[in-house]
């Protein structure tokens, strides 16, 4: 077996004393102590989500925020135009739980597509309904589309996410292709024992249907508190998996803080043919937190400056008491200039987050 050699992913130390109150380095970007600055927005829509993965929520028992608690369409279409005007954000990501079980989600995105200057808009979706509402999306302004989907055997993937609705998902992808959304990508988490195996024929899968695969190694974001770093399937056991079928060279191309660590594809049998490529997000094992330009929302209008973080600051309770775009404005550059050099997974000290990765947004 091949080995690839990669860099080892470094933190980069804080240009300003991280204790210093921001209020000394106003400036019009969100900006943290170790100089980076977030330029890619990821929102929330809801908590709600019609899969029950066995990574993301509990089986049952599941309570969700109450309307009244989440953003509104207006609401979450200002907060976009102050990242835009304010902070320089370009492109921004709606996630969820299951963002179309919003039935507003249409005239959220056209809201956000009309803005000035204009963001790239995205959408991480489960697929479910997307065939009757893909055409919809893209006319309102949607340009990226990824879907979730760990597997395409239909009994794994009721045993993942606990519902048998795997050719609705097909279904919804395919509407999502003819729709011109192009191209769809496929987000996979592979659980030891469940669907590592099954890694070569999903990669397999998507290079045959024209879809752009990102394997997600599984992150300490589930509602149970079960995972465990010794027994996840990391970005070297993913080689691993495919380099027995595929021959995988590192592209050339620039990062830009993209969260994938992309590789061309090629046949064994046809190493100088590339036939795609795939995408491998490490956030455990190959940490990117020294490039990271994201930020981030909850459903309930919170910034969360990190996945893994444990505190919040709540910028809808302000919205809603009539501060003014400015206001807000600081409020969120002084979450972001607080934002730590990294996750943290690496210490003994890390602890999970109480709030699962349904709760927060992908």
């Amino acid at each position: 077996m091949r080995k690839i050699s990669l860099p080892t992913p470094m933190l980069r130390t804080p240009t300003v004393d991280p204790g210093e109150e921001f209020t000394a380095h106003q400036e019009d970007s969100l900006l943290d102590t170790f100089d980076r600055r977030a330029r890619d927005l990821r929102i929330s829509l809801t908590d709600f989500c019609n899969l029950r993965c066995s990574y993301c929520m509990p089986e049952e028992g599941v309570e969700f925020m109450s309307r009244d608690s989440a953003m509104t369409a207006e609401e979450i279409v200002r907060f976009v135009r102050i990242s835009v005007e304010k902070f320089g954000v370009d492109q921004v990501r709606f996630t969820g739980g299951e963002p179309l079980t919003r039935k507003d989600v249409t005239e959220i995105i056209a809201g956000v597509a009309a803005l000035e200057p204009r963001p790239n808009i995205a959408l991480t979706t489960n697929a479910i309904g997307l065939d009757k509402r893909a055409a919809k999306l893209r006319d309102a302004g949607l340009d990226r589309i990824n879907v979730s989907l760990d597997t395409v055997d239909p009994e794994t993937f009721a045993t993942i996410t606990r519902r048998p609705f795997l050719n609705r998902v097909l279904e919804g992808i395919q509407g999502a292709q003819d729709a011109g959304l192009d191209p769809v990508k496929v987000n996979a988490v592979l659980l030891p024992g469940v669907n590592d195996h099954q890694a070569p024929d999903l990669l397999r899968w998507c290079l045959e249907n024209g879809l752009k695969l990102r394997f997600i190694e599984q992150m300490p974001l589930d509602a149970g508190h079960s995972w465990e770093r010794g027994t996840m399937i990391t970005a070297a056991d993913i080689f691993a998996l495919l380099e027995p079928h595929f021959v995988l060279t590192p592209d050339s191309a620039p990062r830009n803080g993209a969260p994938a660590e992309k590789f061309l594809v090629a046949a064994k049998d046809d190493p100088e043919t590339v036939i795609g490529d795939v995408g491998i997000i490490a956030s455990v094992t190959r940490p990117f937190c020294a490039d990271c330009t994201r930020t981030r929302l909850t459903a309930e209008g919170r910034v969360r400056t990190c996945l893994f973080s444990h505190t919040e600051v709540d910028l809808l309770t302000a919205m809603r008491d009539g501060a003014d775009d400015e206001a807000i404005a600081n409020l969120w550059k002084g979450a972001h200039w607080k934002k730590l050099a990294g996750h943290g997974m690496d210490s003994d000290s890390f602890e999970q987050p109480q709030r699962p990765m349904s709760a927060i947004g992908g």
